[in-house]
């Protein structure tokens, strides 16, 4: 494998990731829209808007030229929000060449088509959705950049192209297993940003502990039920991309998502809320992706469709709580789709 990887865009989590890629000894050429953001990272070495106080290793370089970025790379990591995801890929189509490992680091769907990142992008590259690699895990950015130790999963349907991930990224901080349950990863990364976003909502309501830990975990039932539904292996949800990312998302101040909930919970309003955090809170399309995912699917996620209520139809985050709380009993175990545990087990 050549010496050079192509990461898409410059955003905290791809600033991140291209310092673990220079860690390895990997020269990184980033692709950003910002002329000043290139200049930056190129002449500074840091990019301070996304990770403030972070220095960058003078093996990152950044680009506004996306066939500049791509020329000579034998990876191209990915890292654009959801609601950008079809537009870069578009726009690297024109650079992608076959031979090139595709990665992804994105945690959401495509709100108006409500696909998968893993689809959105070999749709544009007319690519096999089983040769792109999905990235995830507990993983904060402003840790990662530190050389805090971090253990993430690659997953692709093609053995080969998981390893190769595995091998460009692991190093002595940053551990990688691989997986091949791509769907699963996927969902559990993009479906538990919900869950955080009620986490920080709870938090802001001053519920405690109590509610949180119930929330977490009838939140893992929820996640598990759908991904189930959809074809994922149940197992993939109690991993590293399951409760290991809900756990650091849902209690961590430096998870956006968590911040977004708990300035809801305090009484602000959603437009005031993403004014003031000024990047992406993937969690707030994600929730309005579940919504429509899970009536096409005819699976219950009522801590999803309560968010929903409070986010796009006004619900105050206490009614929303109440009639979580108010809801018929049920019995703690749910059963699974028999015919996919025997998939997943033969």
């Amino acid at each position: 494998m050549s010496k050079k990887v192509a990461v898409l865009v410059a955003g905290s989590w791809g600033t991140a990731l291209a310092s673990v890629l220079a860690a390895n000894q990997l020269n990184v050429m980033m692709w950003t829209r910002g002329e000043e953001q290139a200049a930056e990272i190129n002449e500074q070495h840091t990019n301070a808007r996304f990770l403030p106080g972070a220095e960058l290793s003078p093996l990152i370089q950044s680009t506004t030229d996306m066939g500049a970025a791509v020329e000579g790379a034998s990876a191209i990591v990915i890292v654009a929000p959801s609601s950008a995801m079809r537009a870069v890929a578009q726009q690297l189509k024109a650079h992608y060449k076959p031979e090139m490992l595709v990665i992804h680091a994105t945690k959401g769907f495509e709100t108006e088509s409500l696909k998968r990142m893993s689809t959105v992008i070999s749709e544009e590259l007319e690519c096999e959705e089983g040769q792109v690699v999905v990235l995830s895990g507990p993983s904060h950015a402003e840790e990662v950049v530190k050389r805090c130790p971090t253990t993430v999963v690659v997953a692709s349907l093609d053995k080969t192209a998981a390893e190769s991930a595995q091998g460009l990224f692991m190093n002595a901080y940053f551990r990688v297993y691989t997986n091949r349950d791509m769907l699963g990863v996927e969902l559990a990364g993009a479906f538990k940003n919900i869950i955080a976003l009620g986490a920080g909502m709870s938090d802001g309501l001053q519920f405690g502990d109590n509610a949180k830990a119930a929330l977490l975990t009838r939140g893992l039932a929820e996640i598990t039920r759908i991904g189930v539904e959809m074809g994922a292996n149940p197992l993939t949800f109690s991993g590293l991309a399951g409760i290991g990312d809900l756990v650091v998302t849902a209690t961590s101040q430096h998870s956006r998502n968590w911040r977004a909930g708990s300035m809801l919970g305090q009484g602000k309003k959603l437009d005031d809320v993403l004014n003031s955090m000024g990047m992406v809170v993937e969690g707030i399309r994600t929730t309005q992706a579940a919504y429509f995912i899970s009536q096409k699917y005819n699976v219950q996620m009522p801590i999803a469709d309560q968010l929903y209520h409070v986010l796009f139809q006004e619900r105050l985050p206490r009614d929303a709580v109440e009639a979580l709380m108010g809801r018929d009993p049920k019995t703690e175990m749910e059963v699974m789709k028999l015919e996919t545990w025997e998939q997943w087990h033969s």
